[in-house]
């Protein structure tokens, strides 16, 4: 990878909310009951495959799934997938977790047999799977920290570029989309100055199979115009 981009390195810890309003006595019984229930374990690090219900076929992760849309919809249209979904708002992690069991049920109801989430820093995951490990990766709209002096705290960073790359089988792809001006072109200077993936530019309409958030339909709502980006692990 070319060092052609003048950022520090990527900070050891996690900034950002962890929490936005008050849980409500629905979310708390989901966090306490549900989520252990799907909590990827730390004793399938070496061998993610032994996390899910069922040997998976292949197995995917995404950073940051937001209020878990596309999360969940990529796990009902592939059912043979062992899906890890990275998450660390408790909102966020809410707003999946209901939509997984019932109410007053979220200790018994069944839970999703190849869907497991990962509720603390991704870099975390990143560090610790094995080489070559995953088959597909996804980072829906990001946190853009647009501020330059916060280019550092932005998912898109050499330094993850490389743990995301160690990680992905070749010829695995990398799926990003943004709204946020800077952060597009800050993707496009990062991955414009590395050698693991093969880039193409941007496309301007969300690719098929691609599930849409919540987040793209407030973009378009506002009037941004997301970018869709697909990188192929050398």
């Amino acid at each position: 990878m070319t060092a052609s981009v003048d950022v520090k390195a990527s900070p050891d810890r996690l900034y950002g909310r962890h929490r936005g309003h008050p849980l409500r006595p629905r979310q708390q019984r989901l966090l306490d009951l549900t989520l252990p229930r799907l909590r990827f374990p730390p004793s399938a690090m070496t061998d993610p495959a032994s996390a899910f219900a069922h040997p998976p076929r292949e197995i995917w992760l995404e950073v940051g799934f937001g209020s878990g849309e596309h999360s969940l919809a990529q796990n009902r249209a592939h059912p043979d997938v062992g899906y890890i979904a990275c998450e660390v708002f408790e909102n966020g992690l809410c707003s999946l977790l209901s939509r997984l069991v019932p109410d007053d049920q979220e200790g018994d109801a069944p839970i999703p047999d190849m869907l497991r989430i990962w509720d603390e820093d991704a870099r975390i995951l990143l560090r610790e799977l094995p080489d070559a490990s995953i088959d597909r990766a996804f980072l829906m709209f990001p946190d853009p920290w647009p501020k330059a002096r916060h280019a550092k705290r932005r998912f898109i960073h050499p330094d993850t570029v490389r743990m995301m790359a160690r990680i992905l089988k070749p010829g695995a792809i990398w799926q990003v989309a943004s709204d946020d001006p800077t952060y597009q072109a800050w993707v496009e200077e990062v991955m414009g100055a590395q050698t693991l993936f093969r880039t193409a530019p941007p496309v301007l309409e969300r690719p098929e199979g691609w599930p849409p958030t919540r987040y793209e339909t407030k973009a378009l709502k506002a009037g941004r115009q997301p970018f869709y980006w697909t990188f192929v692990r050398n």
